[in-house]
């Protein structure tokens, strides 16, 4: 151990590397600081070749390497994103009800208003338009939409990848939300199940409901339950209503132009509503049109055609004045049939070509006339003597205006309301002969003037009445009482408050020309009064009878002999009192009126078939220039019945009067709303109703023979009494017992 550990240990540069190394020193030849030969210096060259190619050997590894890795990061982010989207999914999907509860919710029910006749005359409704079969619209719509709006809509499952791909893009590269993504499917989604609101949950919702209605239903059928309910813009929903609210026709009507306007409104409906920039629906329309050529749905020469046949938008779809029918249809119908839960059709009575008449007319002397005598609106009602209303104008123009004059707006009649005191005189024991002086009269400080301050001395009832005269209206009213006039006009029809005051004789109690206009009926059917109805009958979309109008007769509320008095009187207003204008080939009566200062001007008359009733004015109550009920108001009345006349028989006015012992009166018979029934007999008793549907023509009934004294009034024969008025449903004969007249001191100084 001692020698071991003295013995020394010499370096040497020479023996194995493996003892060298294992000592811990070596020094190898190239240690050695020697100088370089050619020899070394080519391989020192090989070696740094070799060197650089293993470094790029090493960067192509490196940049395949980050490939790599980049792939396998995407991958994973893809797994944990398909991960979250599953999540995402379940949870919003937890939240909805389950799917075996799902189905497509009830399209909100259209009301298909139509006439008498069959044509239409309004859809109303949340819809607003009647749902049509894919089959049953124009095929170029089904195309124009799809071409637009979903090219890959029959090859897609309810969700179109390539297209929400090319929609993220494009908003990627454009900086801002400019295309969507939906299919046809996810937008019916939307409309049918979900708000508009965009969130993240509504989308994930939308797309399984999308997946659900193409497991449900085939593509035709998702078509058409979106071109049925999709918002068309200007309040149209569904491809019917739109069709009728820009082109006036209906959806299987529409032209290969019209089409592509309705498919490009789609993306913007109030935007691009031709109703308020035509321009841009026009250059959408065109957009589309080029979209349907690159699917091959129309060849270039349809093309062509269709750039230069561009469509044509209605005037305006609310203008027409059927639209005021259509809305008091629509606030009568709750009272008949309830909630409205599926579609109906309304049948109406109104004659649409005799309420193009009515509305041409109004509309016609309005705009001849309106700067000049400063009239602004004007109304007419026509109803026939079932009470079926005919035709019924609102007003001027129903598009700048809803409000509807002709039975909402309550007026001052003027001496239009005179026949009613005139009646009320006549059930009080007055004849048309009877006398009285036409000459400035003073009732407590009231001084009912005549219209020009012209004053004719005695005259009788019916010379009175068509002149219309002031001076006698009040008087009668006085010699009978208010209160009997109010009862009488209420007894005819007239339902607004009447002030029971001696100027109600000069018309100063507000109505509406509609309770006006059906006031004068019973005048025009021989004393009866039929209920005033817009509606004969409510059917389901399948024919089922929801409600039926009564075809029954009305109950009698004048005495015949007054009917033929009454209609004797008025004849005179037309032949040769104030309505002159209004004459034509048919036996007409009426009534003009004119309340002060011409701020309302009225035409009531009738035949044996219609009653109409016309106004003008203007709706601030400002006054007309010297317009009279015997100017527009008789102009427009002459112009509508002669039309609505035209081919009719010629029937006489009911009941007769003559001055004579022997006169009888004849009256006519009341017609059934249905025209194929048989007319109703008059009733028994007045104020209850007449058997319905009797064949029988009613009895003639005769009234007293009567005498004229000397000074003018018609006295029975019997000893000279005379009737009272009667009472609002007067029983057995109208008036009531017989009562002796009182003689009042206008009786006298009238020479009465």
């Amino acid at each position: 151990m001692a020698n071991r550990r003295d013995s020394r240990i010499e370096p040497s540069f020479e023996g194995s590397p493996r003892a060298k190394s294992s000592e811990g020193f070596s020094v190898s030849e190239e240690d050695r600081v020697v100088p370089r030969t050619r020899k070394s210096a080519a391989k020192g060259s090989s070696a740094k070749a070799k060197s650089r190619g293993r470094g790029r050997d090493r960067n192509r590894r490196g940049l395949l390497g980050i490939a790599t890795r980049l792939v396998y990061w995407c991958f994973v982010l893809c797994i944990w994103g398909g991960i979250a989207a599953a999540g995402i999914v379940i949870y919003y999907g937890a939240k909805m009800p389950a799917a075996t509860t799902w189905s497509v919710p009830d399209r909100a029910p259209n009301i298909k208003i139509v006439s008498v006749d069959g044509a239409l005359i309004a859809n109303r409704g949340a819809s607003g338009g009647e749902a049509v079969g894919l089959h049953e619209t124009s095929p170029y719509i089904p195309e124009a939409v799809v071409a637009i709006e979903d090219r890959r809509f029959y090859s897609h499952f309810g969700i179109d990848p390539i297209g929400l791909s090319r929609a993220m893009v494009t908003n990627l590269l454009g900086g801002h939300f400019s295309q969507g993504g939906s299919t046809l499917t996810q937008q019916l989604a939307k409309n049918l199940f979900l708000t508009p609101d965009r969130t993240l949950e509504r989308k994930v919702q939308e797309v399984l409901l999308a997946l659900w209605l193409e497991h449900k239903h085939s593509k035709d059928q998702i078509l058409e339950m979106y071109l049925n309910r999709v918002y068309f813009g200007s309040g149209a929903y569904g491809v019917e209503a739109a069709s009728r609210r820009y082109f006036g026709k209906s959806a299987r009507d529409v032209t290969l132009s019209e089409a592509a306007l309705l498919a490009g409104l789609l993306k913007a409906p109030s935007k691009l509503s031709p109703a308020r920039d035509p321009k841009a629906a026009e250059e959408r329309a065109q957009l589309v049109l080029a979209a349907m050529r690159e699917t091959g749905k129309i060849s270039d020469k349809e093309y062509k055609t269709a750039l230069s046949a561009p469509a044509t938008r209605a005037p305006s779809y609310w203008t027409g004045s059927e639209n005021y029918v259509a809305d008091t249809v629509m606030d009568e119908l709750p009272d008949l049939i309830g909630d409205v839960r599926g579609d109906i059709v309304i049948n109406t009575t109104v004659d649409l070509n005799l309420q193009k008449i009515a509305e041409q007319s109004i509309r016609r002397l309005i705009d001849e006339s309106g700067k000049k005598l400063n009239v602004t609106q004007g109304a007419l009602v026509s109803i026939d003597d079932s009470g079926a209303v005919r035709a019924m104008v609102g007003g001027y123009d129903y598009s700048t205006s809803q409000f509807d004059r002709a039975s909402e707006a309550r007026r001052q009649p003027g001496s239009a309301f005179k026949p009613f005191v005139y009646m009320a005189a006549l059930e009080a024991g007055r004849t048309p002969d009877s006398v009285r002086n036409d000459a400035p009269i003073k009732i407590g400080k009231w001084t009912p003037d005549n219209y020009g301050g012209k004053y004719y001395g005695k005259v009788t009832l019916a010379t009175a009445l068509a002149k219309s005269l002031n001076s006698v209206a009040a008087q009668l009213t006085m010699e009978v009482g208010p209160d009997a006039v109010v009862e009488a006009a209420h007894r005819m029809g007239i339902q607004s408050d009447l002030q029971a005051n001696t100027s109600i004789a000069l018309g100063t109690s507000e109505v509406t020309p509609l309770e006006l206009t059906s006031a004068y009926v019973p005048f025009a059917n021989g004393g009866y009064k039929p209920d005033i109805h817009f509606i004969q009958r409510i059917t389901t979309a399948n024919g089922k009878v929801l409600y039926e109008g009564s075809t029954g007769s009305a109950p009698r509320v004048i005495k015949a002999d007054i009917v033929g008095m009454m209609n004797s009187m008025m004849t005179g207003t037309v032949e040769v009192g104030t309505a002159k204008k209004a004459a034509f080939n048919w036996p007409s009566a009426g009534k003009t009126g004119t309340s002060q200062n011409s701020r309302d001007a009225w035409f009531v008359g009738y035949t044996a078939n219609l009653t109409t009733g016309v106004w003008f004015g203007n709706d601030d109550g400002s006054p007309m220039k010297k317009v009279t009920g015997g100017a527009l108001p008789a102009q427009a009345w002459h112009e509508f019945m002669v039309a609505a006349h035209k081919g009719v028989p010629v029937r006489p006015l009911p009941g007769t009067w003559k001055s004579t012992p022997s006169d009888t009166i004849v009256p006519d018979e009341i017609p059934s709303a249905d025209a194929t029934q048989p007319p109703p007999a008059p009733p028994a008793a007045v104020g209850q109703s007449a058997p319905v549907a009797q064949a029988a023509a009613p009895a003639r009934q005769a009234r007293p023979a009567q005498t004229v004294d000397a000074d003018g009034f018609g006295m029975p024969s019997d000893g000279g009494t005379t009737a009272s008025v009667g009472h609002p449903v007067p029983p057995g004969d109208v008036g009531g017992p017989k009562k002796r007249r009182q003689t009042s001191i206008l009786d006298i100084l009238g020479g009465g």
